[in-house]
């Protein structure tokens, strides 16, 4: 469901969504764009992503903030694997386990969640499976 979420995105370099699940039921969906309000273009003349641009994950948990629901516990589950601001921001948000399809060159969000103790799972989409 998170890949179809990213299709929303007018981002064209990359499309990225996000889902937060608490007891079964989704609390919260993002994708990567830029913020309400502002045109949907993320890239500029160059093809380089504006710096506005919001990540999947930092829209679904800054949508909580406008709802009744809370993510403590929660799931994420994220099309590629989250920054280390959106690290930041999924350690804060008191999400205990991230689910994400796909590696980015970098690892440093992934190693601070693990670091913060928090289950980390890559669903490998092309050969369907999973790895702790």
């Amino acid at each position: 469901m998170a890949r179809i979420w990213a299709e929303n995105s007018y981002c064209q370099r990359r499309q990225v969504g996000a889902l937060v699940v608490k007891d079964k039921m989704i609390i919260s969906d993002g994708y990567n764009g830029t913020p309400s309000g502002f045109e949907n273009v993320c890239e500029d003349d160059n093809n380089v992503t504006k710096p506005y641009v919001l990540h999947a994950e930092a829209n679904a948990i800054t949508k909580l903030a406008r709802s009744n629901n809370n993510s403590d516990g929660a799931t994420i589950y994220i099309t590629a694997s989250p920054c280390i601001e959106c690290a930041k921001l999924i350690i804060q948000a008191g999400i205990k386990r991230v689910v994400y399809g796909e590696k980015y060159r970098l690892t440093d969000g992934i190693d601070l969640l693990e670091r913060a103790g928090i289950e980390v799972v890559f669903v490998d989409v092309i050969s369907n499976t999973e790895t702790l």
